[in-house]
């Protein structure tokens, strides 16, 4: 029996169209599919080597011998997606990052073998940043005289020859799309020029236009082995670099700098731009979707993926539905494609919505 009575009770009623799994899956606005991910690789030179990262469960660093077989369970699993980025021991780095340019450096090897295997089967990405091969971690050459200034200051024309170099050498490989994440002022621009001047017009540019100074980067900085304040200055010439990047990423509190990036991004040629990271920053990404046209990317971060792995290990969620739930919260601000260290279980275990 009803005791409400008929005048108090509601006539619009929206919970009709939860009734069923059928209906709400009818008018999901949302949905995230396994094309939609992009799965991040970790790649290191030698043979038969796989070294997983303490800090980042299920991440491995692997040889391009062992890239190989990933790719192929992705490309089967619906990801056909994936980021590179290269991983070089610590003998191998200098002030400059020179190295991040050698065409037979970690990335080049794997975009030519996995360009070979799979074709155009795959879009293959690269990630274009100095932070893993220079021996001070930062993503841009250091200024001279200035390394050990309270504020840490990068010479920001100069790290655009190396950027440029080293998205010459992605392009000449077999890359898709270069992505530039060294927060350069200008740097789109440089490769763009770099890239069209060595004839390599199809190769586009996913910009990492906002990208925040945030403390969400820990296991990816383990991963690449690019945590700032390295080893330089050498001996004898005063202390280390500062170990924080906030003067040439963005301030987390700053949303319209965001819209300001993004635009000058797009002005100088950038194909695809980029949130970082993407849980935190849904607000901004939803602000970047309503300003432009192009594609954009969202970077579910390595703090972001490991702190709903450490969730999921002490019981307090389950992390199907956790990551099930917040790829779709990203998806519904307004990313196109979203780069996560979850894409294979999600796509392999039925993880998406």
């Amino acid at each position: 029996m009803n005791d409400t009575p008929a005048s108090l009770r509601p006539v619009i009623r929206p919970r009709r169209l939860r009734r069923t799994a059928a209906l709400r899956d009818a008018i999901a606005e949302a949905h995230v599919r396994p094309a939609s991910l992009v799965l991040p690789l970790f790649v290191t030179l030698g043979e038969g080597r796989e070294d997983p990262v303490a800090s980042l469960p299920g991440v491995s660093r692997r040889t391009v011998d062992l890239v190989l077989p990933l790719a192929e369970r992705a490309l089967r699993a619906g990801v056909r997606s994936l980021m590179l980025f290269g991983v070089v021991d610590d003998d191998g780095k200098d002030a400059d990052g020179r190295l991040a340019a050698d065409p037979d450096g970690p990335v080049p090897r794997a975009l030519r073998a996995l360009r070979g295997a799979f074709g155009d089967d795959l879009v293959l990405m690269s990630d274009v940043c100095l932070c893993g091969y220079t021996d001070h971690g930062h993503c841009g050459v250091l200024a001279r005289g200035a390394p050990h200034a309270a504020e840490l200051e990068i010479d920001n024309d100069r790290s655009l020859g190396r950027l440029s170099a080293m998205a010459l050498a992605h392009a000449e490989a077999g890359v898709d799309l270069v992505s530039p994440s060294d927060m350069m002022d200008g740097r789109v621009a440089a490769i763009r020029a770099a890239l069209d001047g060595a004839g390599a017009h199809g190769v586009g540019i996913l910009s990492y236009a906002v990208k925040y100074a945030s403390a969400f980067y820990g296991p990816f900085r383990d991963a690449a082995g690019s945590t700032p304040g390295g080893d330089v200055p050498r001996a004898g010439e005063g202390p280390r670099p500062p170990a924080t990047r906030a003067t040439y990423q963005m301030d987390a509190r700053n949303a319209r700098e965001a819209l300001r990036e993004a635009a000058l991004d797009e002005a100088e040629g950038a194909d695809m731009l980029m949130i970082k990271p993407a849980l935190a920053y849904l607000d901004v990404l939803a602000r970047v979707r309503a300003a432009t046209m192009l594609p954009l990317v969202a970077y579910q971060v390595s703090g972001e993926y490991a702190m709903l792995k450490a969730a999921a290990r002490a019981g307090v969620l389950d992390e199907a539905r956790a990551v099930s739930e917040t790829l779709t919260a990203i998806r519904r601000a307004g990313a196109d494609l979203i780069v996560t260290y979850a894409a294979l279980d999600a796509a392999e275990r039925g993880w998406l919505g």
